[in-house]
């Protein structure tokens, strides 16, 4: 039986938001059909086996074939229900086709999840404008077509809307200019569709999930115009924490939610205390996202998508992953987070102020 929730979210750290008194219904896991995008890697690789365990039927969305079909195969042969659509999310009509068949298969869908997304590392100056719009068709556009097309199947039925953002839409990175203004874009349309969609009533969570960095290819996957491949930031997440927040965002409605503990601070950062971010991403991240290593064969694959390997974690030397997140689990549960938000935010504050211009904490 689906639980009638009334929607709330989660403004910022230690504080919550009552959203208007929209009626929605969400499933338990076992019983939703979800639609996810970039499927065969990372985050979206992670949230797809974590929800079949689950019992949720997939629908899985990827540009390489092979490594969507290996996926399908994998799940259904452990006992679940997966469809691969190979799907190109820059592409509309592709992403309309992802739609009608999860109908088609399932007839159905309740949660759609856009997880597709890249980077590209250089000046500004540096980076051509095509390569930045390429970006944009993919991290921006890409969420846009998903999130009209689920919106549409979904306004009178009810379901969720489940979109990866990144604290850099709050704390933008230099270096990575095109890839920050790609998540502001994403969370200034993800609030305006919430809003959208809660005025017409429809019963319908759209949420918005902000990890810090994650241990995942995503940093071998990245182009790159600087003269060093990027270096991969440590402390990472592991991506099952991010796979556990979307989930929770399936079952839940909640507004936003930051994943990792570092994630509150580089938000708040941003957000308060703009001049003070300035100045520290200034001293920290210009030669502190810069590797000791020159591209290799196989990397800088952002346009291209990832290879047929399935791999949720990218694999990284000297690279220390966590494995869990005080701040992430108190937010998933909202009465929790006031009391443990400002004890992390102190203790990663004192970590990333003593760090004296380390690499890669961000």
């Amino acid at each position: 039986m689906s639980r009638t929730l009334t929607v709330f979210g989660h403004l910022a750290p230690a504080r919550r938001a009552i959203l208007p008194d929209v009626k929605v219904q969400l499933k338990p896991l076992s019983q939703q059909v979800i639609v996810i995008t970039g499927a065969t890697s990372g985050i979206g690789l992670a949230t797809a086996r974590m929800a079949a365990k689950r019992g949720a039927k997939l629908v899985l969305a990827a540009r390489n074939e092979e490594a969507l079909h290996q996926l399908e195969g994998e799940i259904n042969a452990a006992g679940g229900q997966a469809l691969a659509v190979p799907t190109d999310v820059t592409k509309k009509q592709e992403v309309v086709n992802l739609a009608d068949a999860a109908v088609s298969r399932f007839g159905d869908f309740d949660t759609w999840v856009n997880d597709a997304g890249g980077s590209i590392y250089g000046l500004i100056r540096k980076v051509p404008v095509e390569e930045e719009r390429k970006l944009f068709e993919l991290n921006y556009w890409g969420v846009v077509y998903g999130s009209r097309v689920a919106a549409d199947f979904m306004r009178d039925r009810g379901g969720a809307i489940v979109n990866i953002g990144s604290v850099a839409s709050d704390r933008a990175i230099p270096l990575q200019s095109a890839y920050s203004a790609s998540k502001h874009a994403v969370k200034a349309f993800t609030d305006a569709l919430r809003v959208e969609l809660e005025k017409e009533g429809a019963p319908v969570s759209v949420t918005l999930i902000k990890p810090t960095a994650i241990d995942t290819p995503f940093f071998r996957h990245a182009k790159t115009y600087m003269e060093a491949q990027p270096v991969e930031p440590s402390p990472m997440y592991a991506p099952e924490l991010v796979a556990k927040a979307i989930l929770c965002a399936a079952e839940n409605p909640m507004r936003d939610l930051l994943v990792g503990d570092k994630a509150p601070l580089e938000s708040w950062m941003g957000r308060f205390f703009p001049g003070l971010g300035d100045k520290f991403v200034k001293r920290t991240m210009f030669e502190g996202q810069k590797s000791d290593r020159r591209p290799q064969p196989g990397e800088n694959r952002v346009f291209q998508g990832p290879s047929s390997e399935l791999r949720e974690r990218g694999g990284y030397d000297e690279v220390t992953t966590m494995e869990h997140s005080m701040y992430t689990e108190a937010a998933m549960r909202p009465l929790l987070t006031g009391a443990v938000t400002m004890g992390i935010c102190a203790a990663v504050a004192a970590v990333l102020l003593g760090s004296g211009g380390k690499k890669g904490w961000f």
